[in-house]
């Protein structure tokens, strides 16, 4: 009997403390369903806290999905439907070398060639992407910094959306525009 109270007691402090381990968490609202993602604020803590500061303030309520590549990734977070491109804040230094890799449903930010310009855009990998991590061939990665953990088919609805090369204010044209717009209704941290 007491090996069996031990053992509870011993399988239950696991729990706890697996629960413990877990990162925050942020729902995604948007026209397509919803999604869920778990946060690595230990592997990515610089990326992970200039993220929730973007949702806490509602930046990403309203904004779309603006590159959509099938086999690739679906990129949302800075730009407004009428492909407006909203204000951010200073960029976060990356922190691709942390041992995240670019595989399936990972959250990743999006960046320049310059790989400390990360601001709000960020991207999900709907395949692994092993040419998007630390060291590539430019010898610097995209930050990964969570990944997804429920709705995953909300990701693979909008990966199938038909694109289009569309006309931006004060940039030209993008390419890999949604034809049908896939707003950000809300993005909210969860407990």
């Amino acid at each position: 009997m007491r090996k069996i109270i031990t053992s509870l007691f011993f399988v239950s402090s696991l729990l706890a403390s697996a629960a413990t381990l877990a990162g925050p968490k942020v729902e995604f609202k948007t026209t397509m369903g919803n999604f869920v993602v778990e946060l690595d604020s230990v592997k990515a803590p610089k990326t992970t806290t200039n993220f929730l500061n973007y949702v806490n303030s509602g930046f990403y309520n309203g904004t779309i999905f603006h590159r959509v590549i099938d086999g690739f990734m679906i990129q949302g977070g800075g730009f407004t439907p009428d492909l407006t491109q909203k204000p951010t804040n200073a960029p976060v230094v990356s922190e691709a070398q942390n041992g995240l890799k670019n595989q399936i449903y990972s959250i990743a930010m999006a960046r320049t060639s310059d790989p400390d310009s990360a601001t709000a855009q960020f991207f999900i990998n709907v395949k692994d992407n092993e040419g998007l991590n630390y060291p590539n061939a430019m010898g610097n990665g995209y930050t990964v910094f969570g990944k997804v953990i429920s709705g995953t088919q909300t990701i693979d609805a909008i990966r199938t959306v038909p694109t289009m090369v569309a006309p931006v204010p004060k940039m030209g044209r993008m390419s890999d525009v949604p034809s049908k717009t896939v707003t950000i209704e809300s993005a909210t941290a969860v407990k």
